[in-house]
């Protein structure tokens, strides 16, 4: 690593020299959140500056920078992009769940899932082909969630089908967690017992309690990717389904109107988008059909 300079210290009689945690000026605050918005659509400008300034101190600090103006001229100096990648993971926020919001996937089970069902079986219906986008994926547990409820519930996609799922985060952090597919037993709680025996496998671990794997068998129909969800989208055939949620609320009206848009297009006709169940298309233009709270319909091309 280059030498970026001394760090300025203070002087705390307990345990020695400590670096200063560095100040975020109202000047610099605005200038990283307008360039993470224009980067990633991440609206930061509605009291985020203590957010800012925690997540991204202690970075500061490994790299000997004394200020976050020398910091961010180093990002934007950083002709490979490593450090935007690392900015952008510090200051999206990944909450997630197995079952999260489990309305949607009752849905599946009961209207989706029979529906399409009946319309691959028909003559040039397609046969037995899913795909299911999961554009903010965290951690894993929302995609590896909806291979479990098509394979538990559906026959026809989810054994033997062409099922497959793509799971896109913007944190390389969360994802390197998906892809490992190994969770401890406060993540797996919400797993119905059932499921949790079918579809993941215990393992030890060297911090006690039980830990679980997801299992080959699931995890071969998850393709995890980085992606920002401003870039033209990575895909090349219709989707069935569209899991968007809890994205919505970190982005202006104007940057979810073009996201929205851009699912419309992606989605095969009937497809479905879900949304977050504190979000809302209310009041924005848009082409998809209201069905339900947090669910959505493309019913024109």
């Amino acid at each position: 690593m280059k030498d970026h300079g001394t760090p300025e210290v203070v002087h705390r009689q307990d345990h020695g020299f400590m670096p200063r945690q560095p100040e975020l000026t109202d000047a610099e605050y605005q200038t990283i959140a307008n360039f993470v918005h224009k980067e990633s659509g991440i609206n930061l400008l509605d009291g985020k500056k203590e957010l800012v300034r925690a997540r991204l101190s202690k970075r500061i600090t490994q790299l000997q920078f004394s200020d976050f103006k020398t910091y961010f001229k180093y990002v934007m100096g950083d002709a490979s992009g490593d450090e935007l990648v690392f900015l952008l993971d510090a200051l999206a926020t990944n909450l997630t769940s197995f079952w999260r919001e489990p309305q949607h996937f009752d849905f599946m089970s009961r209207t989706f899932l029979p529906e399409l069902e009946q319309k691959r079986r028909k003559p040039g219906g397609g046969g037995p082909r899913l795909r299911i986008w999961s554009c903010a994926c965290s951690s894993g547990e929302e995609p590896y969630t909806i291979a479990m409820v098509v394979m538990d519930k559906s026959a026809y996609f989810g054994h033997g089908g062409d099922f497959r799922i793509l799971a896109t985060d913007l944190s390389t952090k969360v994802l390197n967690i998906a892809k490992r597919g190994e969770y401890g037993p406060e993540s797996v709680k919400n797993i119905p017992p059932a499921d949790l025996h079918a579809y993941m496998n215990k393992i030890p671990h060297e911090k006690g309690g039980d830990h679980w794997r997801v299992q080959d068998a699931v995890r071969r129909i998850v393709s995890f990717r980085r992606f920002n969800l401003l870039d033209p989208l990575p895909i090349k055939h219709p989707l069935d389904l569209i899991f968007c949620r809890n994205v919505f609320i970190y982005f202006d009206r104007q940057t979810i109107m073009e996201i929205v848009n851009k699912f419309h297009k992606t989605l095969e006709l009937g497809g479905y988008l879900f949304i977050g169940h504190s979000e809302s298309l209310s009041g924005l233009q848009h082409s998809f059909q209201y069905v339900a709270p947090c669910i959505y319909r493309k019913t024109t091309q």
